[in-house]
This record gives C-alpha cells, structure tokens and sequence, in this order.
C-alpha cells in the first residue's frame, strides 16, 4: 500500500538585502518629511510651500540614502569578490582598508587571512605534488594508481619499461584492456607474475611483491600499487653469495695446488728417466706423480674459469646495432649452420665484447642441445628478434631435448655437460643484469627444445 504524500507548504521569497535596505530608509524617512511638511504648512498656510518641502526634502534625503547605501554595501561586494576569487583558487584579491575594531573590518581581516592560510597550502600542496611526481619519475620501482572504476590514472616511466606500456596510450584505459586484472586484484604484500606478451610459452615466473593502498583524488576514491622486483633482488644476493665462496675456494685451494703441484715436479724430476729397464715401481711413480701435476693444473685452471665471476667489469657502453653484432656471433659457430631470421633494424646501449660473450655463451649452449646424440631430428637453431618502444627481443630456438631441470639453470657449478663448468649461463645472465637486461629459458610449447631469451632496453638516443 502506498503511503500518500503530504503537500509542502509554500516558500515565501525574501526581498533582496538591498531591496530591504531601501525600504529601511523610505520608512525612516517618511515620517520627518511628512512632520516637516506639515509644520511648514502650519507656519505658511500654503499648500505649494509644504508640497515644496516635501520635494526638497526626499531630494536631499535620496542623496543621503545613496551614499549611506553605497557606503553600507561596497565594502560586502569587496568582501563577497574577494571569497568569489577564492571559491575560483585565484588567491591574489585582498580586502583593502580594513582595520580592527568594526564588525565589516574584522571580518574584512579574517577572510584576508583565510586567503593567506589557502595561497600557503597551495604552494605547499603543489610543491609536494611536483616532489611526489620527480620521485615518482626517479624510482626504479613501478608505480601505478586505478580510480574506483578500474581505469589507470597514473604510472611512471618504471612501470612503463616494466609492463611494456605507453603513457599517451595507457593512461585512461581499463585494467581489462591493458591486461592488467590480475595486478588490479593482487593482495597487499601479494605475489604478481609478469607474463611477457611476446613470448607466450614462458612458464610464469612469481617476480614481483605487490604493496598496495588507497587515496582519494579529488574526491575519487584510487589504488595505488607499487611493485617490487624480488627476483631481482634474490639474484643479486644470490650472486654475491657465489662471488664471495668463490673466492674463499679459489682462495684456499689455490694455495694447496701450487705446492702439490711443485712438490710433484720436483719429485718426478729426482726419479731416474723411464727406459726399458724401469722397475714397475719406478713406473708407477712416474705415472703417479705425472698424474698429479696435471691434475692439479688442470683444478687450477677449473678454478680460474669460475673467477670470471668475481672479475666481470663494469660494462662500458656504447651504442651497438644489434643484427651486425648476431651475424658476427653466428659466423663464429662451425659445428651448426644457424639460421638468422631478418629482423628490425635494432641499435641498443651496451658494452660490445661483455654482449658478445653472452651471445656466444647462449648460442653456444643452443647448438650444443641440438646436436645431442639422443636426438633424432635435424638439428637446428633459429635465432629470432623484434622491438617494443622500449625494449630488443632475442630468442635463440633450438630442437634438443628441452630442459630437464630449469630451476638450477643459473646455479654456478651446475652443469649436465660432461665437460661442462656450469658458468656460461651464470655469466651470461650476470652481463645481462650489468645492462639492466633479463635472461630466460623455457621449453618450446610446440616442439621439442628450447628458447632462450635476451631483452635488452633500448636506449632514447637509438
């Protein structure tokens, strides 16, 4: 059953404060020009006099009203100009004249040290947002922000390095279109896997700790999510860990090879040269003794192989094209003809012989699981690259046996190669990171074999 409304009363309209003012006035002065006219009338007997009087009179007193009028109004229209230029953030207008003491002068004082108050948190607000933008700018961590409607409404340059993104492209549209749900509704302190858009068969790697908050901007409720990358961050430690066990072994294990090694020459060279008359124990230690030198040559060289990792120089860049820099790493590779697939013209930041040696190595690495005896294909390698605004793409693509443990690919001392040392994939992916660059590998989805892939950032003046 519908409840039935009850009818509003009327609104009676006020006159206008002016308009109420003027009456004041007429009213006022209605009874003593009235009392004079009839005073004069009395004294002169004339209609015409009194009528004159009355005429003179509202005269004189209309010029009185326009200036008590005018004087009792100018100062509200300053004052109600001056919060109409505040309402319209122009905080320059200031009431001038007022002083204490009057009712019109303090509140004259009062809204003058509101405009004040608003210019300084002004200045402070706009000097924080610009500090709050140059950090921004500067971190090497992605920000982001989405209003409540899932639309992106701030990101800096880190975060369009990291998501492959536009700012002029980006900004405005939904979570949806940019892929981005999964970020959108990551928890606080959740786990983000990036899946790299152009290579869609690599397994999804946890690399960033999401942190996230609320704002209001303008009134508008957003989400601010800020990214860390802790894979990074464990790599580096990671490797610093390695470094320092490095040299602690090469350290002390040096210092037992070298006497070994010297105490078995000179021990080698006491014995009597090995003729046909040579006892069998003589022979024996000829043999024992040979085979202690070279192996204790051979552990020191294993050894120096590995102090490349504690020895990598700081890269020094140059600007290189990048498919120039391919078909000279190519022409290096005897065992396999390796295909080059035409690519962009690419010209990258980097250091040319740390680059180089991370191609070979990754190459290197190729052709070796395409030539595996296990495998019965032809053994092939393709080598692949492209270009986003802000980044080269390389993918080295062989048809061996693919991975069979990705999780110690990057493990010093690792190897599946009977003569591997299992620091060209180390080395490759610490060269990488020197160029702010990432290294992966993952089995090919559609054949047998793997690809490794090298993204480097491509720099503004190439």
């Amino acid at each position: 059953m519908r409840r039935k409304r009850l009818a509003l009363g009327t609104t009676h309209r006020r006159l206008k404060y002016e308009q109420r003012i003027r009456i004041w006035l007429a009213v006022l002065a209605l009874p003593t020009i009235l009392c004079a006219a009839l005073l004069v009338y009395k004294q002169s007997g004339s209609v015409a006099m009194a009528l004159v009087t009355i005429l003179g009179l509202t005269i004189a007193w209309a010029i009185v009203a326009v200036y008590f009028f005018e004087q009792l109004t100018r100062p509200l229209q300053t004052l109600a100009n001056v919060v109409s230029a505040l309402r319209e953030d122009d905080f320059s207008f200031r009431a001038r004249g007022a002083r204490r003491g009057d009712s019109l002068g303090d509140l004259a004082l009062e809204i003058n040290a509101l405009a004040g108050t608003l210019q300084g948190q002004r200045t402070a607000a706009h000097d924080a947002l610009t500090l709050v933008e140059r950090v921004m700018t500067s971190m090497q961590s992605p920000v982001l922000a989405f209003d409540d409607a899932g639309y992106l409404r701030l990101l800096n340059p880190a975060a369009e390095a990291t998501l492959h993104l536009k700012r002029e492209h980006a900004l405005g549209r939904s979570a949806a279109d940019l892929d981005l749900t999964t970020l959108l509704h990551a928890e606080d302190k959740g786990l983000y896997s990036n899946l790299n858009p152009e290579s869609g068969t690599a397994p999804a790697s946890i690399r960033w700790s999401v942190r996230r908050t609320t704002f209001r901007l303008q009134g508008v409720p957003h989400t601010l999510l800020v990214l860390t990358d802790i894979a990074a961050a464990l790599r580096e430690e990671e490797r610093l860990a390695w470094q320092r066990l490095i040299r602690v072994l090469s350290h002390e294990i040096n210092n037992s090879l070298t006497p070994i090694k010297s105490i078995a020459g000179s021990l080698r060279t006491r014995l009597p040269n090995l003729s046909t008359t040579t006892t069998g124990i003589e022979a024996d230690l000829h043999r024992g003794l040979a085979v202690i030198e070279e192996r204790a040559a051979a552990l020191n060289r294993f050894l120096q192989a590995y102090q490349q990792l504690t020895r990598l120089p700081a890269p020094q860049l140059q600007l290189l094209s990048l498919d120039l820099l391919l078909e000279q790493v190519v022409h290096l590779e005897t065992r396999l003809s390796v295909e080059l697939q035409p690519g962009p013209p690419i010209r990258v930041l980097a250091d040319p012989d740390q680059l180089q040696q991370l191609l070979i190595n990754l190459l290197r690495n190729a052709v070796e699981a395409a030539l595996s005896a296990e495998h019965p294909a032809v053994p092939q390698v393709v080598i692949t690259w492209s270009a986003t605004a802000t980044q080269a793409i390389l993918h080295i693509r062989d048809n061996g046996l693919g991975l069979m443990n990705p999780a110690n690919l990057f493990v010093p001392f690792y190897t599946t190669k009977p003569e591997g040392s299992g620091i060209g994939l180390v080395l490759a992916q610490q060269i990488a990171t020197a160029h702010k660059g990432s290294v992966t590998l993952f089995n090919n989805s559609d054949t047998s074999g793997c690809t490794a892939e090298l993204r480097l950032p491509i720099d503004e003046r190439a």
